[in-house]
């Protein structure tokens, strides 16, 4: 048997070992969440609140005996939480240090599906899926909860080549995707040039993610939003932590600094620059396989010198001013540095050495200011700062060669809004953003000279609002919403509708249907593929009167859902276009690499979910069906083709057991292969371009891949808590490609290069709370 195999057969073996044996000691108390589904079923009422308020508090069962008054009187005693009783049927569940304007607001959004996939995942009824990572449990491949791995998981959420700087909403591409860090608009999102999360997964504690139906006050990006903050309340105890796996270590901590501050800290820095890991091999080969560092048809390699590293930082700042006021500062800097250092022998016999380098950093900054001027108006204010530079230089030093490439993005936001609560059902709000981005692409080469600097700045000026009705009985939830942007360098006006729609139709069904359009004034183009020695070889880039317009989008989606004894159903049907996107944008790696045309593409699809939860199982299935074509009008002949992103089925079956300190997630990916063309049978190699068949005709070998983890948690003493994990992707080793395209070799044959994705690639972890 493989030894790698038996390795991480031993390591589960032995978690499970600490598992049973812990197991006999068994509690009487029952979690909180276990508790109140059990009374919402025993007095016909529902209870509202966000997952973390009620996280790790565990109650006696009730006498069922008891009245609702009772019972609301005793869990106010016993939880030392705020139970407020809305209607006869809705009450509200908050905790005591919250302040006063959010126990005013708080309720009129609910949650109607608790434990969406596993527990910490839930749907509320906007249409949003909300993460809470702090009651995150597992799920399969993970061990820590790393933010954009997590949103994987949703059905019609993916990465078509399993990198996170590359997630691709209902066919959209990454650029598309609004992601934001406490309030900071976010232009890289992975370490490791796209497979790790550049979000510390242990100072993130709420992420939100709408596929459709967005909010007004959310603008310029027509795929989806996310939304990722840090814990917004006072703690008043000094709490943190650290840990390591196999790439990086980390710690957190938060502070506090008065009864009214508080500070929270995370760092986390690679070690790979030191120590090499069988994890660290798996990414490097998946990163650098098929780069313009690893390839070369004219020399041979005689020594290779790389370094690597990573690190982020987050900090904030917490000040409850008074009862009705609060400010927070928010700061964070990711960091990653490949040099890459190479020595050939040319056909000539001659030595060449070869220095590359490439830095991508981020740097952000936000200051948020909200009061609560009466019981029900709520006024607050944002300002933003966000810095993105990309960096790449290559040095031939025999030949005196040398390129520099920079792509930097300046983002500066304000924004300001009024929440008014004209009735128990009824909410308003209203809002003001200005936004000024500038987009800077330099390009140095020396031997033979050349320079070329273009930096372009957009201002754009936003005014929004939206109106939120509950019906009297609260069954009907509508939330309708504009957005009216002036985009000042391109002289336009741009009105975009936004609408969410939630009905009870009985105890156990759920109808939702959610629309949106959107437009967006930045996107991500490719010059060539060798662009930043092919790793990150995007580049930001503004919209303009010329040849790169405003990209726009509409969106419908309708669903429908059965929620009941722990057993939830939902279908959800959509459709999606995008226009004004350009030839660039896509990537093509065809006979389009060089062409560039305006055009759009067009997405129907259906998600599918079942879930059903028995004790301490969760076991899930999901199914995602799509059609996703492009139409340009001076490409093939104007006639449509495939979405180089088109990902026709989409399945994902997962089980995960959680029993008191073990949790274990196993789970199965696969999807239909994405396109790619094909040569000409009838290529002529004397030519010095390659000939090819209509454009996406030809399809990859399905993918498959299955993941296993598990997490094992203990107390050191009884104020310390570890836990040990570990984590498997891609158990079977299988190989599965997720790109392939075709070059021209030195001697004008077509080689065919194909790009696969992850190897088996393990990961242990170990991380020590108090």
């Amino acid at each position: 048997m493989n030894k790698k195999l038996l390795c991480i057969i031993f390591c589960f073996l032995s978690i499970t070992y600490c598992n049973l044996a812990h197991c006999q000691e068994q509690q009487e108390q029952q979690p909180l969440a276990k508790i109140l589904l059990e009374l919402e079923k025993q007095y016909n009422v529902k209870f509202s609140f966000e997952t973390k308020t009620i996280e790790d508090i565990s109650v006696f069962p009730l006498y069922p005996e008891l009245s609702l008054e009772q019972v609301v009187r005793e869990l106010k005693l016993v939880t030392n939480l705020n139970f407020k009783v809305l209607s006869h049927r809705f009450i509200a569940i908050t905790p005591k240090t919250v302040l006063a304007t959010e126990n005013s607001m708080q309720h009129l959004e609910e949650v109607v599906v608790v434990n969406y996939l596993t527990k910490g995942i839930s749907k509320t009824n906007n249409g949003t899926i909300d993460v809470d990572t702090k009651s995150f449990q597992i799920l399969p491949g993970l061990i820590e909860p790393d933010v954009l791995q997590i949103v994987q998981n949703l059905p019609g959420i993916i990465s078509v080549d399993e990198r996170i700087s590359n997630i691709n909403v209902r066919g959209g591409t990454n650029d598309q995707n609004l992601i934001l860090y406490e309030g900071i608009r976010m232009y890289q999102t992975g370490h490791f040039f796209g497979l790790i999360s550049a979000f510390n997964p242990y100072l993130s504690e709420d992420i939100s993610i709408s596929k459709n139906g967005t909010s007004a006050k959310y603008g310029n990006a027509v795929s989806s939003t996310m939304s990722i903050n840090n814990s917004d309340n006072l703690e008043h105890k000094t709490t943190g932590g650290f840990g390591t796996n196999l790439l990086s270590v980390d710690g957190f901590s938060k502070i506090p600094l008065s009864k009214k501050t508080e500070l929270q800290l995370a760092l986390r820095r690679s070690f790979t620059d030191l120590l090499v890991s069988e994890t660290y091999d798996a990414y490097f080969d998946r990163i650098f396989a098929d780069s313009e560092l690893n390839t070369s048809n004219s020399t041979t390699q005689l020594a290779l010198e790389e370094r690597f590293l990573f690190y982020d930082i987050n900090a904030k700042f917490l000040y409850n001013i008074d009862s009705s006021s609060k400010l927070r500062v928010n700061v964070v800097n990711m960091y990653n540095n490949l040099e890459y250092n190479q020595v050939f022998t040319s056909i000539n016999n001659d030595f060449q050495e070869t220095k590359s380098e490439l830095n991508q950093v981020s740097f952000g900054a936000s200051t948020s200011y909200s009061k609560s001027l009466k019981k029900d108006l709520n006024v607050s204010t944002e300002i933003y700062y966000s810095n993105y530079d990309l960096d790449a230089k290559s040095n031939n030093i025999i030949d005196e060669q040398l390129l520099n490439q920079e792509n930097k993005v300046e983002d500066y936001g304000l924004r300001f809004d009024v929440s008014k609560i004209v009735s128990p059902s009824l909410k308003i709000n209203l809002g003001y953003q200005f936004n000024e981005v500038g987009v800077t692409n330099s390009e140095t080469v020396i031997n033979p000279n050349h320079r070329s600097l273009i930096k372009e700045i957009i201002r754009t000026h936003a005014v929004f609002g939206e109106v939120v009705r509950y019906s009297q009985s609260r069954n009907t939830y509508l939330r309708f919403g504009a957005r009216i942007s002036y985009f000042n360098k391109l002289q336009e006006i741009i009105i975009e509708p936004r609408f969410a729609f939630n009905q009870k139709i009985s105890d156990y069904f759920r109808l939702e249907i959610l629309g949106e359009i959107k437009n967006q004034s930045i996107t991500q183009v490719i010059d060539l593929q060798q662009d930043f020695l092919g790793i990150e070889k995007r580049r930001w880039q503004l919209a303009n009167d010329t040849n790169i317009p405003l990209v726009k989008s509409q969106q419908v989606s309708a669903g429908l859902s059965y929620n009941q004894n722990n057993l939830l159903i939902s279908i959800e049907g959509y459709y999606k276009n995008v226009s004004n996107i350009t030839a660039q944008s896509q990537g093509f790696q065809n006979q389009f690499q060089f062409t560039n045309d305006i055009g759009s593409y067009t997405v129907k699809g259906i998600d599918f979910l079942i879930n059903k939860r028995i004790k301490d199982f969760s076991t899930w299935l999901s199914y995602s069906f799509s059609k996703n074509d492009y139409h340009f009008e001076n490409l093939n002949a104007g006639n449509s083709f495939p979405n180089t992103l088109d990902l026709q089925h989409v399945a994902n079956a997962s089980l995960t057991y959680s029993i008191s300190n073990f949790k274990i997630g196993f789970g199965m990916n696969w999807h239909s292969g994405r396109p790619y063309t094909t040569p000409s049978v009838l290529q002529d190699e004397s030519n010095l371009i390659i000939e090819y068949n209509t454009p996406n005709n030809s399809r990859l070998p399905d993918y498959f891949r299955t993941d296993i983890s598990a997490i094992y948690n203990f107390n050191i003493s009884n104020t310390v808590k570890a836990d040990i994990g570990a984590s498997v992707w891609n158990i079977f080793n299988q190989t599965n490609t997720v790109n392939r395209y075709y070059s021209l070799e030195s001697d004008d044959s077509i080689i065919e290069i194909n790009n696969r994705s992850l190897k088996f690639t393990p990961n242990l972890s170990f991380r020590v709370r108090f």
